[in-house]
């Protein structure tokens, strides 16, 4: 946390001048504070490249992947779980029949969410992948305003809208709606705001989800190999070795990310959020070669200012309550 007191001022001893400090974490938070951005950047950093690592499963189907990753990471999740001896959960969440209908609900939301990723990954859509992540965090505002009644402030209210008009400016360029960005950021909203009501941990939470999909994961990747159907089964060992790694990937990237944010204010966490989809953002046109005209710029440029200003607003709320 910041330092207490208005515009970071201290008291000295009796007698003795007031010393001005920076609103900043004191030099023994700062430990904590240096390593929680490195674990969130890391992170971040790892989700941005994740099209470099689907891009090495292009012969695998998007939903035999996501089959594969959901039950790796079950492995890896309560292998960790195991290590850590946090099992107290378990109990009290497999008997709340409404907890369970809770955590399916977005435990489809998380599948459907990879899903369409990974797909839009193999079919060379990362441009648009990047951009359902940076209108992410303005729909989860207008989620908080239809779901929870939560009451926008003005520059919450101009961001959404700068970066409507950025959607509705790219929908006209293309003569569509760019479908693939806002179902990515709609259902990690949905999953985001589930998440957001959950009792549980990032670790715990995942092993829920993965738990209750691992049972249809299991049942149609035994279907489709009995069927002759499955691409993994036939492939070569680097092929299993990239499919066995999802579990890894993705279980230590939300363990960074738990680690990172618990060290770092609300505010710091929401601005470096945006590393991701600018590392896909750039993977996309620079390593995967998709196209990005002028005029597709402008709609970013749209919703980019939107952000901006959702940022700079969210970051002084931030500050003055830390400043308090």
């Amino acid at each position: 946390m910041m330092p207490a007191g208005p515009a970071g001022w201290q008291t000295g001893a009796p007698g003795r001048r007031a010393r001005r400090e920076p609103a900043w974490p004191r030099s023994d938070n700062a430990v904590p504070m240096n390593r929680g951005l490195a674990y969130a950047a890391l992170a971040y950093v790892a989700w941005g490249l994740f099209p470099l690592y689907f891009a090495m499963l292009a012969q695998v189907s998007p939903l035999e992947i996501v089959l594969h990753r959901s039950l790796w990471s079950l492995a890896v999740v309560l292998a960790l779980l195991a290590a850590l001896r946090r099992w107290d959960w378990i109990r009290p969440t497999l008997a709340d029949p409404r907890r369970l209908a809770l955590w399916s609900i977005s435990a489809l939301l998380l599948a459907g969410n990879w899903t369409l990723y990974v797909w839009a990954v193999l079919a060379h859509r990362v441009v648009d992948a990047s951009l359902g992540y940076f209108i992410n965090p303005l729909v989860s505002v207008l989620l908080a305003v239809l779901v929870l009644r939560e009451r926008l402030t003005r520059a919450q209210w101009i961001a959404v809208a700068l970066a409507a008009a950025g959607v509705a400016w790219l929908t006209w360029q293309a003569g569509q709606l760019p479908w693939i960005a806002l179902t990515l950021a709609a259902s990690f909203g949905l999953y985001g705001l589930m998440r957001k009501t959950a009792p549980l941990g990032a670790l715990e939470g995942l092993a829920v989800e993965t738990l209750l999909l691992a049972p249809l994961a299991a049942a149609v990747l035994a279907w489709w190999i009995a069927a002759g159907h499955s691409t993994v089964v036939g492939a070569g060992a680097a092929t299993w070795g990239w499919i066995v790694l999802s579990g890894p990937l993705t279980a230590f990237t939300l363990v960074l990310f738990a680690a990172g944010a618990r060290r770092l204010p609300l505010a710091t966490v929401g601005l470096m959020q945006y590393i991701s989809p600018t590392l896909q953002l750039a993977l996309g046109i620079w390593v995967f070669h998709e196209p990005f005209s002028a005029a597709r710029l402008v709609g970013f440029a749209l919703i980019w200012a939107g952000l901006a200003v959702y940022s700079l607003d969210s970051w002084r709320r931030a500050s003055r309550i830390t400043t308090a």
